[in-house]
């Protein structure tokens, strides 16, 4: 290599590749599912040395559920950490935005989940916090059979895809949401319109029927407009309440 060559900064098409994701993650419209499963591969593609992904939402710091990986084996990383009572998802995420571990065979401050994660071949491990609501808290897990592979250009980008993919999974969370409270209006005014019909009931005495309904049989009011729309019958009493 002559003095005038230089070598290409990986850096420098960031950029581009985040963009790429961006659009990748904001393309699923509202399924969290399919984004969680997305934010797992594109990380895998995107963040230098990363070999397998997984997310897992911790909740109360001491229930881990995993909820995208890709593969059984970032999977089940995450279920032993719940299994063991400890690991980096269940502690110091919650103080820092990144949590290493260089070394999985020489780590000592989980030394448990350290030994088995290393006897199934796991050399090092970076979790990324994703977002904290109340004591839920989302973290982006990668890991690779090589020790000391999260350099610090792998945590930059890491970092920069993991802000990425936490603005993309809290609009489709949002969306979702939002689709589903518009879905439980429509299930109750198909239903109140139902019982309308059927009992010459106003709009307001229809809705007190399915409150009331539910309130006795201690069941969603949703379910039970479910119930009806579905079988024709308030649950319990075969629609016959008016």
């Amino acid at each position: 290599m002559s003095a005038h060559d230089t070598v290409p900064d990986p850096r420098l098409h960031l950029g581009d590749a985040m963009s790429r994701v961006a659009r990748e993650l904001q393309e699923e419209h509202g399924d969290v599912e399919a984004t969680l499963r997305s934010i797992t591969a594109s990380a895998v593609a995107t963040v230098p040395n990363a070999e397998e992904c997984s997310v897992s939402y911790v909740i109360g710091r001491s229930l881990v559920e995993p909820r995208a990986s890709t593969s059984e084996l970032a999977k089940e990383l995450d279920q032993l950490q719940q299994q063991l009572e400890q690991g980096p998802c269940l502690d110091a995420i919650w103080e820092s935005r990144l949590v290493l571990v260089d070394d999985m065979g020489s780590e000592e401050r989980w030394p448990r989940f350290a030994v088995q994660a290393a006897a199934r071949g796991i050399g090092s491990m970076v979790c990324f916090q994703l977002f904290v609501v109340g004591d839920q808290l989302g973290a982006m897990n990668l890991y690779t059979r090589t020790p000391g592979a999260f350099d610090a250009e792998s945590r930059e980008i890491g970092q920069i895809f993991a802000s990425h993919a936490a603005v993309a999974l809290a609009g489709a969370e949002h969306e979702e949401h939002l689709r589903a409270g518009m879905n439980s209006r429509d299930l109750i005014g198909q239903a109140k319109g139902i019982l309308m019909e059927r009992h010459r009931l106003t709009a307001q005495q229809a809705f007190g029927v399915l409150a009331r309904v539910s309130q006795e049989l201690n069941r969603k009011l949703v379910d039970v407009a479910l119930e009806l729309t579905d079988t024709g019958a308030l649950p319990g009493d075969g629609g016959r309440r008016d």
